[in-house]
């Protein structure tokens, strides 16, 4: 089968993939087109939204029509890394066993993420970056594909540690989950309240999912749209030749280059699921907002002044 047949194939999966979701997912539209991407493009993301919104509910409903195993981890003060990657015990012949952790998965939903201390954050660090985890001098390897899924909750900061900047980085997208509209919320509540028992057909096996993976870091990007990615990253920074009025008056921290990375392969897979066969300037700014907003820090003069993250994004394109 030719790429071009294979990114043809791709497409019908996608489709066939959010109608699947949809039949549990009510709207949310662009957040199942970025947990998608993120998992085609071999990324992890963040979700940040208030309790209720179904964001277990959407992992859950994903890993089912992927085919892929799942577990969730719900974070805790007194969670410890151990609990995450497992532990060395004394078996019944006296010599020490591994048993794994629910790290071990196609799909980890980090519920949480920022209620745990930093030590235990860090436990998920290896994992997601080398796809691996080292436990009593012996490295494990992740079963492919392996995506972490992460929530974090934007209220009740109290008893919260905030991600340091090495872990987000991880994430190739910080995706916003907002309330549903009223017509959404009426639909919601309509199939909520009754017994009914949705059946959700597998998709995709992990194979193919790998394999598409694969397919989509051999997509061709032109020069020109691989420039724009990096001078948009270039732009958030201080020190740098591209720097904007803007950078310097409400941007303390800019983007390292993994986000000139993320850029181009979320351009790639966005390009791809659409039925292109080449990322354009226009698919680089459809996945810019979710790559760059939790790259950059704002300065108290843009949260004086109303700036908000997204706004500062918007200009900088």
């Amino acid at each position: 089968m030719s790429e071009k047949e294979e990114l043809d194939q791709l497409v019908s999966h996608y489709k066939a993939l959010k109608n699947e979701i949809h039949k549990v997912i009510v709207g949310q539209d662009e957040v199942v087109d970025q947990v998608l991407i993120s998992i085609f493009s071999r990324g992890h993301c963040l979700l940040v939204g208030v309790p209720g919104l179904a964001k277990t509910l959407l992992v859950n409903t994903i890993a089912q029509t992927l085919g892929l195993s799942f577990n969730r981890i719900q974070f805790t003060p007194d969670l410890m890394p151990s609990d995450i990657i497992g532990s060395e015990i004394l078996d019944e012949s006296r010599n020490f066993k591994f048993i794994k952790g629910p790290i071990f998965n196609n799909i980890i939903l980090a519920d949480e993420i920022n209620r745990t201390p930093p030590k235990t954050q860090s436990a998920l660090l290896e994992a997601m970056q080398e796809r691996s985890v080292t436990a009593a001098g012996k490295t494990y390897k992740l079963d492919a594909p392996f995506f972490v899924l992460a929530t974090q909750n934007p209220i009740e900061q109290e008893g919260t540690y905030p991600l340091p900047e090495a872990q987000l980085d991880r994430f190739i997208f910080n995706i916003w989950v907002d309330y549903p509209t009223f017509v959404e919320e009426m639909a919601i509540v309509r199939a909520t309240t009754i017994d009914n028992t949705v059946q959700l057909n597998q998709v995709l096996t992990a194979e193919q999912i790998v394999r598409y993976q694969e397919l989509i870091r051999r997509i061709p990007v032109a020069d020109n749209v691989l420039e724009y990615a990096v001078k948009l990253v270039a732009k958030t920074r201080i020190n740098s030749d591209y720097v904007t009025p803007i950078t310097k008056d409400y941007i303390t921290w800019g983007a390292g280059p993994r986000a000139s990375q993320y850029l181009i392969i979320g351009a790639k897979c966005h390009a791809a699921l659409n039925g292109k066969y080449s990322p354009d300037i226009e698919d680089v700014k459809a996945v810019a907002k979710p790559i760059l907003r939790h790259r950059l820090v704002r300065n108290y003069r843009a949260e004086a002044e109303g700036y908000s993250m997204e706004r500062i994004i918007e200009e900088l394109m």
